[in-house]
């Protein structure tokens, strides 16, 4: 009976972002079928915000950005809807993944939250190992069901009240606009990690900061096959390897300015 069937669920797209003109404008039009579009933005210099303020469909707020956990727990908090698709800016979502999500959350007996899949482009050319193969993330999910874990302040963790599931299509993640890019992305998710370790009061070594970049790049470019990235494959393991080295710096320059603070103090 037509009075019985399950009502439609409404869905909140999210986004956070920081100067992300060329790859935010295919993120929105991807997510256009969602009923809500809320894009968290850090306060953008490349025209960003002026973009997303004049886009009909989308509602911009600029907060400043603290670590990725605490955006995004700012950024959810803002959605309307209890079920959420969590972006980043840099990700496309297909017209059969949009298909499949619709299902999926109008399915009555839909789990808590689901996993995607991602395939990442290398400009636009796919990136098909380089230890990438097998990732997959947390990116639809219901709010009340769900909130990232303050433990960490990179590569957030989504704590599930429920159950998880996969999602069969990818998601699209355009990875890599350049190289200076790139690099200050990894350069920058290395600092948040170091100030991760230093909360939680680990120590800087010398051994750790030589063999850790080294197994990254061996294990990503040898074992997880970016050799057959061929010069892709090459780049991308060694700006992550670059990461891993900055995170060690970075905890160094945290402990040393410690140590200077607890000194200038000392009676």
């Amino acid at each position: 009976m037509a009075g019985l069937s399950t009502p439609k669920q409404k869905l909140s797209a999210l986004i956070i972002t920081y100067n992300e003109i060329g790859f935010i404008e295919k993120c929105i039009d991807s997510v256009s079928f969602a009923d809500e579009i809320i894009v968290v933005d850090s306060y953008s210099t490349d025209g960003t915000f002026e973009y997303l303020s004049n886009h009909p469909k989308v509602k911009v707020i600029q907060n400043p950005f603290e670590n990725f956990t605490a955006q995004k727990s700012f950024t959810l908090k803002q959605a309307s809807n209890d079920w959420v698709l969590f972006l980043d800016a840099d990700e496309v979502v297909t017209e059969n993944l949009q298909a499949e999500i619709t299902e999926t959350i109008n399915q009555p007996d839909a789990l808590e939250a689901y996993w995607f899949y991602r395939k990442f482009m290398f400009q636009n050319e796919p990136l098909n190992y380089s230890g990438w193969q097998t990732d997959k993330n947390h990116r639809l999910f219901r709010k009340s069901k769900a909130h990232f874990t303050d433990r960490k302040i990179v590569h957030e963790t989504l704590v599930v009240d429920g159950k998880s599931g996969i999602l069969k299509e990818k998601l699209i993640h355009y990875c890599y606009k350049n190289y200076e890019d790139y690099k200050g992305k990894m350069l920058k998710y290395g600092q948040l990690k170091a100030k991760e370790d230093f909360y939680k009061e680990k120590h800087f070594n010398y051994l750790l900061m030589t063999v850790k970049p080294f197994w990254k790049f061996f294990n990503h470019y040898i074992l997880r096959l970016g050799i057959l990235d061929g010069k892709k494959g090459w780049t991308i393991c060694y700006l992550n390897a670059l990461g891993v080295l900055e995170r060690f710096r970075e905890l160094k320059r945290l402990e040393k300015k410690n140590e200077l603070a607890y000194y200038l103090v000392m009676p």
